[in-house]
């Protein structure tokens, strides 16, 4: 498994024992055009597609709003969109030409840049994600103390860059470009000699990236998003109304309770995207020689699967604002004919 947890078990970038990788004059299916790279190249173009159209509307539809309009939350989906095109612009090309060449042609310092940039877009959608979810928290359960929330909002979104910047610091420092062993002619951007003989610093590594990419950011957004409905639930029981409807409108108003939802099916899509293939992670530092069996085409699939999030935020958005316009348009429509009904009531008494 990656050091990184960002490429494959039996990757030709990660080999452990890379030194025995080509010990005749027939190189391995690793370091060989296989039909992973096609799924990979077939895949990526086909996110890269999607997600540029949905994401450059999305930030489009955005900037025009926060023109007319400002809104914290606006700024937050529009940082979010930003870390998705990172990720359509910066990874999912350098992963179709790397499948396509197989071998690393663009030197060491191209090497170094994009190893750094393959991990910055992943961080700052997580990140992202953590401030919304904290600005929702703030928001719900202390309104009260709101005062000065737009610089503490501009605090959390420059932590966030920051702190993407830091994680993904390290990647330009391990990966490297590296001639083979053995086929001298052969060079890889690859992790190998990185971590000397410790396989242990190697672990430790790849924990910390999978827990500060996914583990963190998915504990405190469960906590935020827990302690939101925990607080609408028991105010909701102590609220002396009809029916749940009612009494739950009392808590949150109805663009509140909108924004809620989306939010919390953004951190939804995020975790399913990403969850598989993170276990696949674990399973590795935990099993390693049972993980290395699994079919790689698979594990390139996961791999696949989790960068579809960077598709699925703006398909979430569009959705819960071509609703939010057909309830408006359905409001406005019985708004007109409850005039006309009273017009002509109006009518027949005089």
């Amino acid at each position: 498994m990656p050091n990184t947890g960002l490429n494959n078990v039996q990757d030709h970038r990660n080999l452990m024992e890379w030194s025995q990788a080509a010990n005749d004059s027939q190189l391995p299916i690793d370091m060989r055009f296989n039909d992973g790279h096609r799924l990979s190249i077939f895949g990526y173009s086909f996110l890269m597609v999607v997600s540029t159209i949905g994401n450059v509307t999305v930030l489009v539809l955005l900037i025009r709003k926060r023109l007319k309009a400002s809104s914290r939350i606006d700024v937050m989906l529009m940082h979010l969109a930003i870390a998705d095109l990172l990720v359509t612009f910066l990874l999912m090309p350098l992963e179709i030409a790397w499948a396509y060449t197989v071998q690393w042609y663009g030197g060491d310092l191209l090497c170094r840049i994009m190893s750094f940039f393959r991990t910055f877009g992943l961080y700052l959608s997580g990140f992202v994600l953590v401030c919304i979810s904290l600005d929702r928290y703030y928001a719900i359960l202390r309104p009260l103390n709101f005062s000065g929330i737009d610089r503490r909002g501009r605090v959390m979104l420059m932590t966030a860059w920051i702190m993407s910047v830091v994680c993904s610091a390290p990647q330009a420092y391990i990966f490297h470009l590296e001639p083979h062993p053995n086929t001298t002619w052969y060079y890889q951007c690859v992790t190998y000699h990185s971590f000397g003989n410790s396989q242990t610093l190697e672990v430790l590594y790849s924990v910390s990236t999978i827990m500060f990419m996914y583990g963190l950011p998915l504990v405190i957004i469960i906590f935020c998003y827990a302690s939101i409905y925990l607080e609408i639930y028991r105010k909701t029981k102590s609220t002396i109304a009809l029916t749940f409807r009612r009494s739950s409108s009392t808590v949150l108003g109805r663009a509140k309770r909108r924004t809620l939802r989306m939010t919390i099916t953004i951190v939804i899509v995020f975790v399913v995207c990403w969850t598989p293939y993170h276990i696949m992670c674990f399973w590795y530092f935990m099993d390693r020689e049972n993980a290395q069996n699994v079919d790689p085409r698979l594990q390139k699939l996961l791999y696949l699967f989790a960068c579809t999030n960077s598709c699925m935020n703006p398909i979430v958005y569009g959705i819960y604002n071509i609703r939010r316009k057909r309830d408006r348009v359905i409001v406005n429509q019985l708004s007109s004919l409850s005039k006309r009904s009273e017009g002509s009531t109006r009518k027949s008494i005089s």
